[in-house]
């Protein structure tokens, strides 16, 4: 077929059949801008989830540091796994004011005796100061007169040799309960009592307190006992030590066991009824030399080495 045939047929189906030819039908305006914006919102998200260099070589950088210098690494945060209960109780005790137990060697034990003496309500009852002695401050009876010579007896009889003790540093010493022995045989149970003068002082390794002894009425002695203590849950029992250290020392006014500061009877006595013994520690295996009774065996936590 010949071109000129070929363009008559064409414009012949043309002419024919108009509906086949597509026609272009404008878009809206408003289509198009939402198609621009889906495009572009798109592209930011593509953006967003492409690595950036910048930022991982930061991190790279950090995290080379952290483990460089473990003290810069995050620390865990904590998760509070407790219920509101548990917050409640929590804050209930917090809010709790909780006892703090004072430092006893700057407060003491707040243990100062009370004068017995008659107060302006209570004068009536007494018709003067005499019929109550202040035992705190006063002297009465101080060397008003002997005691009967069967007390006096007793108070100076010789120490018994068996019943005196060593330490292991070589000081002779009688045990305090066999000082109460002695008193309550030349006075009575209840003829003599021991009188606190002062308060108790409290130091971070001792206790001290002064005491007076008083004997069928009459005072006696004055002496300050003291003890010393390693803990705080101590204090108790170094108060009674305390206190039985100031009677041992009262009763050297009463001649009680006077040969105990005698130094020419204690060296005689040393070379009749005492030893040095080497003995190691139990424990720490330190050696040393300590002194013993000849009649007792060294105890622990000493052990004797020959």
């Amino acid at each position: 077929m010949s071109l000129p045939s070929l363009a008559r047929a064409l414009r012949t189906t043309a002419t024919t059949y108009p509906a086949a030819v597509p026609r272009f039908t404008p878009i809206p305006h408003t289509f198009t801008r939402s198609i621009t914006t889906t495009q572009n919102n798109q592209a930011q998200a593509a953006a967003s989830r492409r690595p950036n260099s910048t930022q991982n070589n930061n991190n790279q950088n950090q995290d080379q540091n952290q483990n460089n210098n473990p003290s810069l690494s995050p620390k865990p945060t904590s998760i509070n796994t407790t219920g509101p209960n548990n917050n409640n109780n929590n804050n209930n005790n917090n809010n709790t004011p909780q006892k703090i137990t004072p430092n006893l060697t700057t407060t003491g034990l707040h243990d100062q005796p009370l004068s017995p003496l008659p107060t302006p309500e209570t004068q009536s009852q007494y018709q003067t100061n005499e019929d109550r002695i202040d035992w705190t401050r006063s002297f009465h009876g101080l060397s008003a007169e002997p005691f009967p010579k069967e007390a006096a007896d007793i108070l100076l009889a010789p120490t018994d040799p068996e019943e005196v003790e060593i330490k292991p540093d070589g000081i002779l010493y009688l045990p305090e309960i066999k000082y109460r022995r002695i008193l309550n045989r030349a006075f009575g149970p209840g003829g003599w009592g021991l009188v606190p003068r002062s308060e108790s002082i409290v130091t971070p390794k001792m206790v001290t307190r002064e005491y007076a002894l008083v004997c069928h009425g009459r005072l006696v002695s004055v002496a300050r006992g003291e003890q010393d203590y390693f803990s705080p849950d101590g204090i108790p029992t170094a108060t009674e030590g305390c206190r039985s250290n100031a009677l041992v020392r009262c009763c050297k006014d009463l001649g009680i066991a006077s040969e105990l500061w005698d130094p020419r009877w204690i060296r005689k006595f040393k070379a009749q009824h005492t030893r040095e013994a080497f003995v190691e520690h139990v424990v720490n295996k330190r050696k040393s030399k300590i002194w013993v009774r000849k009649d007792d065996e060294v105890s622990y936590p000493w052990k004797e080495t020959k």
